[in-house]
């Protein structure tokens, strides 16, 4: 099987305003549509410390507090995904980060309000969804 078709893990996340707005069923909905298989779920709030973890990568950026605040301010779903090219076709799915230049039917053009408030968020390569998903589910949680 080439690299390409091979199943991949990819961790998908309802964002605090999809929360908020009640829209996780629609992106789950939409997520399992597009053929994508959900190998684990869960709801919790971050830490500051969590969120501050989470979006390590991003520390130096100017953006960083205020995606810290966000992503504290309320409930978040999170979401192991998986299928052949997960990564990839829920990248399609979500759509661009800026819901503005999003393509139309993607989650972020339905629902995202901005492009801090963009609705989910998605790992953007294998070592990241592998950290990504560790960060959020212990093994057992995976199995099955």
């Amino acid at each position: 099987m080439p690299a390409s078709s091979a199943m991949e893990q990819t961790l998908a996340i309802c964002k605090p305003d999809s929360v908020k707005r009640n829209l996780v069923g629609q992106i789950l909905g939409q997520i399992e549509a597009s053929g994508l298989q959900i190998k684990a779920l869960k709801r919790l709030t971050l830490t500051r410390r969590q969120a501050e973890a989470f979006y390590d990568v991003h520390k130096e950026r100017p953006f960083f507090s205020s995606l810290c605040d966000y992503m504290t301010s309320g409930p978040v779903v999170v979401a192991a995904l998986e299928g052949e090219r997960a990564i990839e076709r829920w990248r399609e799915l979500m759509g661009a980060t800026d819901p503005a230049k999003a393509a139309e039917g993607t989650i972020r053009k339905k629902f995202g309000q901005n492009i801090e408030q963009n609705a989910v968020h998605g790992s953007d390569a294998k070592e990241t969804a592998a950290r990504e998903i560790a960060f959020f589910f212990s093994g057992i949680e995976l199995a099955g």
